[in-house]
């Protein structure tokens, strides 16, 4: 398991959003955004650079232009050089306004991209912070399998040769879609949502022991894979120890903790004999089931207790 520090090029954001140059430096697209905060610097065009920071994106809106047209033209051009000076990461001009020459002198001699959009401020805005976070998203790279069982993002952890891979390619058989096989990179993409996918380089391949590796898009077909899903629940398996007490009713959930945000967590004993697909259907079901207001242990267990008058052999 290890956890990555993610940046995006420049070059990527400018790439998605269609923007163009006013001034762009050498190395100006491969240059590394770290943060997803953006920064209007009106502020900073007054003259206030109290907690300034060169690694947001600035924005120049509306506003900002209007009040850059507005002042003194010695002033401005001491703002300019306090502004660029500080090197922004980029700097982007919303609303088809145009830099002036001072501008992108001042750009160009600090060697600061200077970008252009037609976009409106408050949706380039709102549409930069969500790309931003997608792109920057805390993530982690985490040794397992990842499935999708009716619409549930199940993550099949467990010791090596335990049996994941050939768990994973059974589920595929039995018409369910693989996403990851052996390393799972995981996203926090939101306070309650983590998204896994594939590394790039083993995307739609699984190792199947005594046969090698396989393509599954190839043999299975495009609807056997898909690219990204949810994190809804995690399965552990494990070595059946003979003695070990395992949850036979299902009232107490289990969660694994990954990147802040818990997950339901459900531990299969192995041992031969055992059809772990089926299992994981069954379990995928009925933790859809649990998130649509219906749990089964609970239920029972009323009945048992009206069965019992208020005491359940359950608990």
């Amino acid at each position: 398991m290890g956890l990555n520090k993610p940046t995006v090029p420049l070059g990527t954001i400018i790439d998605e959003f269609s923007l163009s140059p006013a001034y762009m430096p050498e190395d100006g697209r491969e240059r590394e955004i770290t943060i997803a905060e953006v920064n209007r610097p009106g502020l900073a065009f007054a003259g206030y650079f109290n907690r300034f920071e060169p690694a947001r994106i600035q924005l120049v809106g509306i506003v900002e232009h209007a009040y850059l047209e507005s002042m003194d033209p010695d002033v401005r051009k001491k703002m300019y050089a306090d502004f660029f000076s500080r090197r922004p990461v980029a700097v982007i001009i919303t609303s088809g306004n145009k830099p002036s020459e001072e501008m992108c002198t001042m750009a160009a001699y600090y060697e600061v991209p200077l970008l252009l959009t037609e976009s409106l401020t408050s949706e380039f805005l709102a549409a930069l912070i969500a790309s931003l976070n997608l792109h920057l998203a805390p993530r982690i790279t985490i040794h397992g399998g990842f499935v999708e069982v009716y619409g549930e993002g199940v993550l099949i952890l467990g010791e090596s040769g335990i049996g994941k891979s050939e768990t994973a390619i059974e589920l595929v058989k039995r018409g369910h879609r693989l996403i990851a096989d052996d390393a799972v990179d995981i996203k926090r993409v939101s306070a309650v949502s983590l998204v896994g996918s594939s590394p790039e380089l083993i995307q739609y391949y699984i190792e199947l022991r005594g046969i090698g590796i396989i393509d599954v898009r190839r043999i299975f077909g495009m609807g056997s894979v898909k690219e990204t899903e949810r994190v809804n629940m995690i399965i552990k398996l494990e070595a059946w120890t003979k003695g070990k007490t395992y949850d036979r009713f299902g009232l107490e959930t289990e969660y694994t903790n990954i990147l802040g945000i818990d997950v339901p967590t459900t531990t299969l004993p192995v041992r031969p004999g055992r059809n772990l697909a089926v299992v994981i259907e069954i379990a995928a079901m009925n933790n859809r089931q649990k998130k649509m207001g219906y749990n089964t242990a609970e239920e029972f267990n009323k009945k048992l207790m009206e069965v019992y008058g208020g005491a359940s052999p359950m608990v």
